[in-house]
């Protein structure tokens, strides 16, 4: 690597827990820094693929996804180093508590305290106080104390229920030497909807553009925003060359995109476009196909068990994809796996026709939760790469498989606990697919 240059200074929004109100805090301050004309960019620690699209709604610049298990160092500073150049500010949004993720080695946990020490991010800490109030202390001093590589610079109350609730938590912590940057009510009329992956995505959420200003003038109101600006330090990052994420899989790649086929890491798309590769997106839903002068074709991963009769009667989509997939590769991701499946059987136990390009038939009526890292090592010679080849990537979904097929299985499938191996995914001549998504070649900037 080459020496330390600073870039824009930057911040992360963390918590001891998940559902403590990191997102609200992050999309409230992004809007609200942007309205007062600064460039400010968003990031989000770890897999999270809906979080990064509220971001770029909040900024109006890409969202990106930095994690410290699925991609090496130099990866993630060549991401920061290339996102980030023409920002003026970087807040991070954490994931779930500020220390957690899986067995790895040291910085390579998938935690928001790795990426807030790999890059120098003081740490803005909110917390949770309902239910309690000098105790907030001590909780806000064992995450300053935790990690010596951290600085927790500010805490943000949230749910606090009165001006006695404030007084008593705010004293407490200012008492431990943490200053209090502001306290935020609780407020369902500015809550975003959520669903059994998240949050709606960004681009079915309603009024989106009105909630983010809402959400930007209540944290005005709730938060001393030119302190927290204060605290802001300059990101420490190692500017060198690293290998793309994950390579292009083609020069022409079509791409399904539309609230059915939506999980698409910005990282991934940034670095095909770097690498040449021309993206031409297309929309199932709007019964499009993708365009036969391409030489891939990639379905995301998303929600298509809430739109599989509208998939499974969308003829063009259906019949043009079949005919691509005679001529040029097919991979599908999560939800793009289910539709090129022989069914899809929906919450209500209807089964819709789906593509039939692999064996499988899925079902969303017999839900069971699949969570957590995954690192895969390819069975077959594929676009995604020879047989042979590892990638690091994420599994979310709850759909299980109700027919498994005959296909020959994709890959050998590792998670982050040392469980037994097991085959994941099915490879049908060019068509290949799988729950997992991939993130980054293992080792990719390594």
């Amino acid at each position: 690597m080459s020496g330390q240059t600073a870039v824009p200074p930057g911040l992360l929004i963390a918590a001891p827990r998940s559902g403590s109100g990191k997102t609200t805090l992050t999309l409230g301050l992004l809007r609200a820094m942007r309205q007062r004309g600064l460039r400010v960019f968003g990031a989000k620690c770890g897999p999270d693929y809906i979080d990064p699209a509220f971001h770029a709604a909040a900024t109006g610049r890409p969202g990106l996804n930095l994690d410290s298990w699925a991609m090496a160092p130099t990866l993630l500073h060549a991401l920061v180093a290339a996102t980030a150049k023409d920002a003026d500010l970087i807040l991070c949004e954490g994931l779930m508590g500020l220390f957690d993720g899986v067995p790895a080695e040291p910085g390579r946990s998938g935690s928001s305290a790795d990426i807030a020490a790999a890059f120098g991010w003081p740490v803005i800490l909110i917390l949770d106080v309902s239910g309690q109030s000098q105790s907030a202390a001590a909780i806000a001093l064992g995450c300053a104390k935790l990690d010596p590589r951290l600085s927790v610079a500010g805490v943000v109350l949230n749910r606090i229920g009165s001006v006695r609730h404030q007084m008593l938590a705010m004293e407490a912590i200012e008492r431990i030497g943490l200053p209090v940057l502001g306290a935020l009510r609780r407020a369902p009329e500015i809550t975003l909807p959520e669903r059994h992956l998240g949050l709606v995505q960004a681009a079915e959420t309603a009024q989106l553009e009105l909630t983010l200003d809402r959400l930007a003038s209540f944290i005005e109101t709730q938060i001393d925003l030119d302190r927290l600006l204060a605290l802001a330090a300059p990101s420490q990052v190692e500017f060198t060359a690293a290998a793309p994420a994950f390579k292009p899989p083609g020069q022409r790649i079509a791409i399904a995109r539309d609230a059915a086929f939506s999980f698409l890491y910005p990282h991934l798309l940034q670095s095909w476009r770097a690498a040449g590769a021309e993206l031409m997106f297309f929309s199932p839903l709007a019964d499009e196909a993708p365009s036969s002068d391409c030489d891939f074709c990639w379905l995301p991963g998303g929600y298509p068990e809430l739109h599989a009769g509208k998939i499974a009667s969308a003829a063009r989509f259906l019949e043009g994809t079949r005919h691509f997939a005679t001529r040029r590769p097919v991979h599908g991701e999560c939800g793009g796996y289910m539709v090129l499946g022989r069914g899809l059987i929906d919450a209500e136990g209807v089964r819709h026709e789906m593509l039939g390009l692999l064996g499988l038939a899925t079902s969303f009526e017999k839900r069971r939760l699949n969570l957590g890292y995954r690192d895969v090592e390819l069975l077959a010679d594929t676009a995604l790469g020879p047989r042979g080849a590892k990638l690091r990537g994420h599994e979310f979904h709850y759909a299980t498989i109700a027919e498994k097929g005959e296909d020959e299985p994709l890959a050998i499938l590792n998670d982050a606990y040392g469980s037994t191996p097991s085959l994941t995914g099915g490879v049908r001549g060019q068509v290949t697919g799988s729950f997992f998504h991939v993130i980054a070649h293992a080792g990719s900037g390594d």
